[in-house]
């Protein structure tokens, strides 16, 4: 399940939720210059110059991407700190979260994911399959979708009291300023959508960097709606024009998002004309896909449905024991769009600029190379996910104040964020990972694994949900939801690995699929098993920095010096537990900083 991203720069796979410690130019990559993994246990020689430069096609996209993620972060802190300084935690930010997530979960459940994961490869299989390099193709898709984008976010206005009433159970004036705020919200719909097809169709064509930076300008529009309102409203209960203010506001900014990328598609040669002549289009593939996805999204809106309405529940019931509210959805919230992250910045950065080469290997059989690019990109995402996860769970508390420690945000709310934060961040790994390997499936045009695998992730979450609703206190049942999630992300990534991995395997013949050998001799596990023995003194020792100098000198310094801890022993254990992504990208700012201060001393 995931959370609809409605915070900072809301990523460019809406709903899938999207910095490095040392930066996208000091190595972001650095795995590129390490032997890929075979799958076998063994790793492989050098895959020759075409491979090497494939690699490094692959490093500098995702660090073009990891660039402008990592501003569309820095800009969405911003937009998270404005956002809380003008609504807190309490009940009406919880309207508005409801409200402004309602938009993406009927996205997603209805075309979202298909779009996501069905696109890509489907466009790169009719460039390579077709005359005309697929352009025909694109625009038969891209009109198709965009007719069902209206259709839909118009069935969706139309139906705003009953999505609402679905998810929250308000009465009263609570439910009558959700409704308010998410008939505004709702046609982010259409923008949606038309941000992610536009979005896929540059990814396509190798065009990776303006569907990471066009999220900043939402950022820049939904800060200045909502410092707007700072500036003229009085805190109090919103009046009707204050209403529609933040929710046309926010509206606004994922419409500029999505037009913005039009720029971007005229300098890729791409101009859309409509095309009706859907029959014998060959859209038949791309819909049989989409429809395992739909019930892939379907599912994980379930398990995002329970955890809604219990969080929304808890945060009355804390509201009523006198708690202020500040134990409902938007704490959840607003923990979950930190918490992601490094997710979007690392993870999605890299794996959308490989999935077109998997894509391509998956359309010529090759599943060798399909193997070496997944054993790749796990370990390294691992690098940066490992100690990025420690750091959230070290740091939680300094970070949780830096950015919501404002406004009608007091320290108990801050106090209570921080530890959701803190269930959410060994789940970093597992969703990480659990990324990885469904776009592997996506390649290979299989979309009814991950349904089905999904379920998996799905039952534990909602189930350990409601466990954690009926047993916990109010103040701590949401923190509760947020371990649950955690729980089943990393069973489920558990068992995905090992069905991608026998999928994966050659057979005798070499074609594969195959036995898969021995997991835990893999280049992949054994990555991941050093990075996990770093992990536990990296956590603990940045937790006791952080609180020893909080308790003193205050957030920012806690902050800085909790992660330097956690950075300092991943770099000090890197060489010993033989972490060669980690070391690369150590040895790659190292060589920067010398450049840098040789060129100054030239100057």
């Amino acid at each position: 399940m995931t959370a609809p991203s409605t915070g900072p720069g809301a990523e460019p796979a809406p709903a899938e939720p999207t910095g490095g410690l040392v930066g996208p130019a000091a190595g972001f990559v650095p795995g590129a210059r390490t032997a890929p993994d075979t799958g076998d246990g063994q790793e492989a020689g050098a895959g020759g110059g075409e491979q090497a430069g494939e690699s490094g096609s692959v490093a500098r996209s995702g660090a073009l991407m990891a660039a402008g993620s990592l501003v569309s972060r820095l800009t969405g802190f911003a937009r998270s700190a404005v956002v809380a300084a003008a609504l807190g935690i309490g009940l009406i930010a919880d309207g508005y979260a409801v409200a402004n997530a309602v938009p993406t979960i009927v996205y997603m459940l209805l075309v979202g994911g298909a779009l996501n994961a069905v696109f890509v490869p489907e466009l790169v299989r009719a460039a390579k399959e077709h005359a005309d390099g697929g352009a025909a193709y694109t625009q038969r898709l891209l009109t198709a979708c965009a007719i069902a984008l209206l259709l839909i976010t118009g069935a969706a206005v139309a139906a705003a009291p009953q999505i609402v009433s679905a998810y929250t159970g308000y009465t009263g004036a609570q439910a009558e300023m959700t409704v308010a705020f998410a008939r505004y919200c709702l046609p982010q719909i259409f923008f949606l959508g038309l941000f992610t097809v536009l979005g896929q169709v540059l990814n396509a064509r190798g065009r990776f960097g303006a569907m990471m930076w066009t999220p900043v300008l939402n950022n820049l529009v939904v800060i200045s709606v909502f410092g707007l309102y700072l500036a003229t409203g009085d805190g109090g209960t919103l009046t009707p024009g204050e209403t529609a203010l933040l929710g046309w506001g926010t509206t606004a900014g994922i419409a500029v998002q999505a037009l913005a990328l039009v720029p971007s598609l005229r300098r890729a040669g791409f101009s859309w004309r409509p095309r009706f002549d859907w029959r014998g289009g060959g859209l038949t593939r791309p819909l049989r896909a989409a429809g395992w996805l739909v019930l892939l999204v379907l599912s994980n809106q379930a398990a995002y449905w329970v955890v809604t309405r219990l969080a929304t529940t808890a945060g009355r019931r804390a509201a009523e024991s006198g708690i202020d509210g500040g134990a409902g959805f938007s704490a959840y919230t607003n923990a979950y769009v930190l918490w992601a992250v490094p997710h979007g910045i690392i993870t999605v950065s890299l794996v959308t600029a490989l999935l077109p080469r998997m894509s391509r290997a998956a359309a010529d059989g090759d599943r060798a190379a399909v193997r070496r690019d997944v054993s790749y990109a796990l370990r390294t995402t691992a690098s940066f996910i490992v100690p990025a996860a420690c750091a959230l769970f070290a740091l939680a508390q300094p970070i949780m104040t830096v950015v919501y420690g404002y406004g009608r945000t007091d320290p108990d709310d801050v106090a209570l964020m921080a530890g959701i934060l803190m269930a959410f961040a060994p789940g970093l790994i597992a969703f990480s990972g659990q990324y990885v390997l469904s776009r592997a499936f996506y390649a290979l045009s299989d979309t009814r694994t991950p349904f089905l695998l999904n379920l998996v992730v799905v039952a534990v979450n909602a189930g350990l949900a409601v466990v954690a609703y009926l047993l916990l206190p109010a103040r701590w049942a949401v923190t509760g939801m947020a371990g649950a999630y955690s729980a089943g992300l990393v069973v489920g990534w558990v068992v995905t690995a090992l069905v991608l991995r026998r999928r994966l395997a050659p057979s005798a013949d070499g074609s594969g699929p195959g036995r898969s050998g021995r997991w835990w001799r893999s280049a992949s596990a054994g990555t991941f098993a050093r990075l996990l023995v770093a992990a536990a003194p990296a956590a603990g020792l940045g937790f006791a920095a952080a609180r020893t100098v909080g308790d003193w000198a205050g957030a920012v310094p806690a902050g800085a010096a909790g992660g330097a801890v956690v950075v300092g022993v991943f770099v000090a254990l890197a060489r010993p537990l033989r972490l060669a992504e980690v070391d690369a990208a150590v040895s790659g700012a190292v060589r920067q900083l010398r450049g840098l201060s040789v060129r100054r001393g030239a100057r």
